[in-house]
């Protein structure tokens, strides 16, 4: 019978609880799933064999929807009870799934999602999203029968509430300095930033607007100065705009993140070791570390149907594949 599932994450001593439900690819279509990020044709397709082969969703896209006490409530109730599942994984993170199937309490869940929640945001998983539109778009043409009730219509999800959600640094090592001396690059830098050196110790931004760099051995605060960022710009405010707008583009000559060779992208939870091995290596020349995103950011930009720049958010956990598959049978 029609049931959801709470499937809880802890890591670092943090829980987050989603709602395993099926997504409908008509809200994908008509935009009550939101999105933040552009999607590759290539890795699109890619993820579309994978469902025509399998006839199934393994893997579930990570979404986010804005907080509302009921469903807290009813979450809070239910995890209450001893979960049908309890495992710890290599990485660490604790994964736990209660199975919610009262009669009642499934309709109430649908309720609230129809009438107080407005709208779904995309957190990861923007190209498994795209693919399972397209299949199911594929699979209705096919259908003379098609009544928009088959599970080709839905997705595997989980949905969670946006307080609960943490977004990691996603920072930035670069090969070389463009020709420039690391004096003529610190005092270019110097007309958008004002620049602190902090030493040999790792220094990690501490606000937006604030930023590390690592070069030559030593670590420097840089804060932006008021008129390099639009505060009334969802994705002009954005650090990594501001930083390559004021750094990247006009001093390195990078200005395509997602083609350029020299430039790569460490995600936060490696740390700012990370960051200071590949430079110190001689691979990368500078690296920037940069204060996370925000989920209020994210749905923001989403919110005004805009797109965020390559490489901004970092969730953690991340989501287990296979725990639940949702057959499109």
């Amino acid at each position: 019978k029609p049931c959801y599932y709470i499937y809880a994450q802890t890591m670092f001593g943090k829980i987050q609880y989603g709602l395993v439900a099926g997504a409908a690819v008509e809200d994908y279509v008509n935009g009550i799933i939101k999105k933040h990020e552009l999607t590759r044709p290539d890795k699109e397709e890619d993820r579309m064999n994978h469902v025509r082969v399998s006839n199934i969703n393994a893997g579930p896209v990570f979404f986010a929807y804005r907080d509302n006490a009921k469903i807290d409530k009813i979450v809070s109730e239910k995890t209450s009870d001893k979960p049908e599942y309890d495992f710890t994984s290599e990485d660490g993170v604790r994964h736990q799934m209660w199975i919610i199937n009262n009669e009642n309490t499934v309709k109430n869940i649908e309720h609230i999602f129809a009438e107080e929640v407005k709208y779904i945001y995309v957190a990861d998983g923007h190209h498994r999203t795209a693919a399972a539109a397209l299949v199911g778009k594929e699979r209705r043409e096919q259908n003379q029968n098609h009544t928009g009730n088959e599970e080709y219509n839905f997705f595997l999800s989980v949905n969670f509430p946006e307080s609960q959600l943490t977004i990691i640094d996603y920072n930035r090592v670069v090969k070389d300095l463009n020709g420039l001396s690391k004096n003529d690059f610190t005092e270019k830098l110097k007309e958008s930033f004002d620049i602190e050196n902090m030493g040999n110790n790792e220094y990690k931004p501490g606000k937006l607007h604030e930023f590390s760099m690592y070069l030559d051995n030593e670590w420097y605060k840089l804060t932006a100065k008021e008129g390099t960022f639009n505060e009334n710009d969802p994705v002009g405010v954005l650090d990594v705009t501001i930083l390559t707008e004021q750094v990247l583009a006009p001093h390195l000559n990078i200005k395509d993140l997602r083609r350029s060779d020299r430039i790569d992208f460490v995600g936060g939870i490696r740390g700012l070791g990370e960051l200071k091995k590949r430079v110190d290596s001689g691979e990368m020349k500078v690296a920037f570390a940069l204060y996370p995103v925000s989920m209020k950011q994210l749905m923001d930009i989403a919110d005004n149907d805009l797109i965020m720049p390559p490489k901004v958010t970092w969730f953690e956990p991340k989501l287990r594949s296979g725990l639940i598959i949702h057959s499109l049978e």
